[in-house]
């Protein structure tokens, strides 16, 4: 695939043929390159990013190792990917975003850096999850700040459903974890009886987990704090 094509297919989330149209969890808001982003993804896409595809991922051919694989849902900007990726060198990481501007902040990042243990992609979470992971393969999820939708009608569009929840369930590994951070304290305490209803999950904690050392507080995550939110940590593991 040459620069144009990477380009126009990058500058795109596609809905594949005969899906049946999803609730979406996120609202795109912006799907123009600019010529710096054009250049930051030239230079450093076929290293770390890549294209969905109507198949599971070979972890081995995608990262050149069999470490664990954990993948982050909704990165963001990657500021808490690139740091955590640095902290954990003994794991692989998958990011997923559709937001287009985070998605090549943080290909410059790994760049950057130089990271080698860190693969993104643009897509829809759902699709890559069902078609490209495959079943008792992940070694953890990390779901940092989530959209918490805070108006009731826009409830349904939270992406920490049983159903969800019980598909992330079932890429993980015996022993594999989900971990989730937000600042919404309703949304927290709504994910953790939800979770009750996954068979095959438990909590360790029995409530809210306390903060883990590897995992740094960003920009975001201090804003909410310096307004007095709560920072509610989730920690779930598979039996």
């Amino acid at each position: 695939m040459n620069g144009e094509e990477i380009l126009s297919k990058l500058s795109k989330i596609e809905i594949r043929e005969g899906k049946e149209r999803q609730i979406k969890s996120y609202v795109l808001r912006n799907n123009v390159l600019s010529d710096k982003e054009k250049a930051v993804v030239l230079k450093y896409f076929d290293k770390y990013g890549f294209f969905f595809e109507d198949e599971k991922i070979d972890y081995r051919k995608l990262f050149g190792n069999d470490r664990p694989v954990i993948i982050e849902i909704g990165f963001g900007m990657g500021d808490s990917t690139r740091e955590i990726a640095i902290r954990r060198p003994e794991y692989n990481y998958i990011g997923i975003e559709v937001f287009l501007t985070g998605f090549v902040r943080l290909l410059k990042g790994l760049g950057d850096d130089g990271l080698e243990n860190v693969r993104i992609i643009r897509f829809n979470a759902v699709d890559v999850i069902e078609h490209m992971i495959a079943e008792n393969s992940v070694a953890g999820f990390h779901v940092f700040f989530p959209d918490p939708w805070p108006k009731k009608k826009h409830h349904k569009r939270r992406l920490m459903s049983p159903e969800f929840m019980s598909l992330l369930e079932s890429r993980l590994v015996p022993g594999g974890y989900i971990y989730m951070v937000t600042d919404w304290e309703e949304y927290a305490e709504e994910t953790l009886e939800k979770a009750k209803e996954v068979e095959g999950l438990s909590n360790p904690f029995y409530s809210f987990a306390p903060p883990v050392a590897w995992r740094p507080v960003t920009k975001f995550e201090q804003k909410g704090m310096e307004k007095e939110y709560t920072i509610s940590e989730i920690w779930l593991e598979k039996h």
